[in-house]
């Protein structure tokens, strides 16, 4: 009887870097975790500056576990930690807009 080869599913590995999006087409067992997904993709060699146990992650675009079982066609996705927080960003471009609106209040005649 000949050995039917095992099966494997098809997942997707994205880690965007400011000046490029890295993606790895990644075969893998059924009942992959996030975890093992991400070390079948080489990723971790490649950029040592990634440590596993301290990655946020997520399935196109929501927040995952590591643990998490990927299933056909997943996109697991990488973030990078943020440079400033948005909410922030808001208040002070918010902040700057009221000083600019202050002084435009209409022309003299």
């Amino acid at each position: 009887m000949e050995k039917q080869p095992s099966e494997s599913i098809s997942i997707e590995v994205v880690y965007p870097l400011p000046q490029e999006q890295i993606l790895w087409q990644v075969q893998v067992a059924p009942n992959t975790t996030v975890r093992e997904a991400i070390q079948a993709s080489g990723i971790l060699s490649r950029y040592s500056e990634l440590e596993l146990e301290k990655l946020s992650v997520g399935i196109f675009g929501k927040v995952t576990q590591l643990d998490t079982v990927v299933r056909v066609k997943d996109r697991i996705e990488i973030y990078r930690p943020l440079l400033a927080d948005p909410k922030e960003v808001r208040k002070r471009r918010a902040a700057e807009g009221k000083q600019m609106k202050k002084g435009s209040g209409g022309e003299e005649k």
